[in-house]
C-alpha cells in the first residue's frame, strides 16, 4: 500500500510541475504580447488547430499522445519569445511549419509536457526580381513561394517539392527534390542566406553562424538546428514555354518492358528534361493488372520534346496528345493536380492514413525485380511505387556540398507509398510496407541502404526521447547522410550542446 501511495503521490507531483510550469508559461508569453495561444481545455478549437496542418491521418489517432499547447506567433519576433519562454519553463518545442512530416514528428512527441510552435501566421514571401532571390518566411508553403514567384515574372521559378501545402522550411532543411532539380539542384541547393534562431536565443544569418552551420541547416533535416525564421532563396530562370506530359502503360509485359528501360535513359537525358514513372495496381474488366504513368516536363516547347523523347526513348511511344504547352507556374499547378488559384492554400482536403519509405538506385532493376514487384501491387489498394530520375546536376555536385549525399552514382530515388482510409487497421498496412521494403533489398542501395531523409522512416531507428547516443543514432544517421553525419554531430554539439531541439530521428549531440 506504500509503494501504491507513493506512485500516486509522485504522478500527482509530476502532473503539479506540469500545470505551474504550464502556468508560468502561459505568464511568459501573456507579457510577451502573444496570444494566439490553444489548450486542450477548448476541445473542438484545439482538436481543429491539431489536425489543421497534421497531414498523416495515422497521428491524429486516439492513441497518438498530443501537446499540451499550440502556439501561432503572429510575428518572427512572436517566434523568438514564443520559443524563449518554452525553453525557459522547460517545455519541449515541435515546429511546424506545414505539418507534412511522415512520422508526425512536427506535431508529436512523447513528453509529457510538449507544445508546437505553429508558423502558419509567418509566412511572407517577398520576391526581388531584380537580384532573382526572394526571403521566404518559415510558415510560408512551397505554393505560396510559387505563386509570389509568379506574381512578380514569368520568368523565373524556385527547384523544389511537387506539393503546394508541403512547409517550405521542412522541405528546405531536408534537402527539396523536385521537378528541377536534374537542371538546378535541390531546393537546399539554392539557399543562399538564412536567419536561424538557436536554443541560446540568438538570431544569426550565413555570416554570423559560420559555414559549417550554414552547411548543417540546408539538408540536415529539421528540428535539430533550432528555428529558422527565414530563408533567402536564389531563384532559377525558366523559359516562357514548358512542356509537361503524362503517359501510360498497362500490363505486366508492357510495364516491364517500358520501366526497364526507363532506368537506363532518364537519368541520362539532358537536364531540361525530367520524366519520373509511378507503378500502381489497377483492376479492368474484372481484372487485376498493373500500370504505370509516365510523367514528366521540358523547359522548352512541345515539338523539341517529341523529338527528343523519340529519339531516346522509342519504347514510350510518346505522342503530340500526350503532352501540353504552358507556363512555368501552369505547370506547378499541373504536377500537384490543383488549380493555379489554389496554389496558396495551407489545407489539404485529401488526407489519408499512410506509410511511406525510400530508397536509392545506383544500377538498374533487373526484369526479374520489376516482375516479381507487381503481383505485391496489384494486390494492395493504395500501393505505389514512384520513381524518379537523378543525374544532370546531381552528377556534377560533390556529395559532401551539402549534408544530402545521395549524388552522383545514384541513378535514381525510389518512393514507396501506401495510403489507406479506415481507421485502426495501421498494422496491416505497415507490414505490407514492410514486406515490399524488404523485398527490394538486393536490388538498391547498400552498405548502408540509403534513405531520404524528407521521407522520415522511423522503422530505420529512432529514440523516444530524442536523446540518443551518437553510436545508437547511426542506424538511421547513415542511411540518410552517409559520410556526412559524423559532421552533422560535430555542428549539432556546438549550436546545441543541450540538445533542447531533438525528436524521435534528430541529430544527435556528442557527450
Amino acid at each position: 500500500m506504500k509503494f501504491l501511495i507513493c506512485i500516486v503521490f509522485l504522478l500527482f507531483k509530476s502532473s503539479a510541475i506540469v500545470y505551474a510550469s504550464r502556468n508560468d508559461l502561459f505568464s511568459c508569453l501573456s507579457s510577451s504580447g502573444i496570444a494566439n495561444v490553444t489548450t486542450q481545455s477548448n476541445a473542438l478549437q484545439f482538436d481543429s488547430l491539431f489536425r489543421y496542418s497534421l497531414l498523416n491521418l495515422r497521428f491524429t489517432e486516439p492513441s497518438v499522445r498530443r501537446p499540451q499547447l499550440i502556439i501561432i506567433p503572429q510575428s518572427r519576433n512572436q517566434v523568438q519569445k514564443a520559443v524563449g519562454c518554452s525553453i525557459q519553463y522547460g517545455w519541449e518545442i515541435r515546429v511546424r511549419s506545414g505539418g507534412h512530416s511522415y512520422e508526425g514528428l512536427s506535431s508529436t512527441a512523447d513528453a509529457p509536457n510538449f507544445l508546437i510552435v505553429d508558423l502558419m501566421a509567418v509566412d511572407n514571401v517577398h520576391v526581388d526580381v531584380t537580384s532573382s532571390t526572394a526571403w521566404v518566411e518559415a510558415g510560408a508553403t512551397l505554393g505560396q513561394v510559387y505563386a509570389a514567384i509568379a506574381e512578380k515574372t514569368e520568368r523565373l521559378g524556385f527547384p523544389a517539392g511537387t506539393c503546394p501545402t508541403v512547409g517550405s522550411s521542412g522541405h528546405f532543411a531536408g534537402g527539396g527534390l523536385g521537378i528541377l532539380t536534374r537542371k538546378y539542384g535541390m531546393a537546399a541547393d539554392n539557399v543562399i542566406d538564412v536567419f536561424l534562431l538557436t536554443a541560446a536565443g540568438k538570431v544569426l544569418n550565413r555570416k554570423s553562424m559560420g559555414e559549417d552551420l550554414f552547411w548543417a541547416v540546408r539538408g540536415g533535416g529539421g528540428g535539430s538546428w533550432g528555428v529558422v525564421l527565414a530563408w533567402k532563396i536564389r531563384l532559377v530562370s525558366v523559359p516562357s514555354t514548358v512542356t509537361v506530359f503524362t503517359v501510360l502503360k498497362t500490363g505486366r509485359d508492357s510495364v516491364t518492358e517500358t520501366v526497364h528501360r526507363w532506368q537506363y535513359v532518364a537519368p541520362n537525358m539532358e537536364k531540361d528534361l525530367f520524366m519520373r514513372v509511378r507503378v500502381f495496381g489497377v483492376e479492368q474488366g474484372g481484372n487485376k493488372t498493373i500500370q504505370a504513368s509516365f510523367h514528366g516536363m521540358y523547359l522548352g516547347p512541345q515539338d523539341e520534346l517529341l523529338s527528343k523523347v523519340k529519339e531516346s526513348f522509342p519504347e514510350l511511344g510518346i505522342a503530340a496528345a500526350d503532352c501540353q504547352e504552358m507556363s512555368w507556374i501552369e505547370s506547378v499547378a499541373y504536377f500537384a493536380g490543383t488549380n493555379l488559384s489554389d496554389l496558396s492554400t495551407r489545407y489539404y482536403s485529401g488526407k489519408l492514413f499512410f506509410k511511406n519509405k525510400s530508397d536509392f538506385a545506383r544500377k538498374p532493376l533487373p526484369k526479374s525485380a520489376l516482375r516479381g514487384l507487381w503481383p505485391m501491387l496489384e494486390n494492395e489498394v493504395g500501393g505505389n511505387i514512384i520513381m524518379s530520375p537523378l543525374g544532370g546536376f546531381m552528377n556534377e555536385t560533390p556529395s559532401t556540398a551539402l549534408p544530402f549525399p545521395h549524388r552522383a552514382g545514384n541513378l535514381f530515388d525510389i518512393q514507396y507509398v501506401l495510403t489507406w482510409y479506415e481507421e485502426g487497421n495501421d498494422a496491416r498496412h505497415v507490414e505490407w510496407m514492410r514486406n515490399l521494403y524488404k523485398y527490394m533489398s538486393p536490388y538498391v542501395s547498400h552498405s548502408p541502404r540509403a534513405a531520404y531523409v524528407n521521407y522520415l522512416d522511423l522503422d530505420l531507428g529512432f529514440s523516444s526521447s530524442g536523446s540518443s547516443s551518437v553510436e545508437e543514432a547511426r542506424s538511421w544517421g547513415e542511411k540518410y547522410f552517409l559520410g556526412n553525419f559524423d559532421r552533422l554531430v560535430k555542428v549539432k554539439s556546438q549550436v546545441d550542446p543541450h540538445n533542447v531541439f531533438r525528436n524521435a530521428q534528430s541529430i544527435p549531440v556528442m557527450k
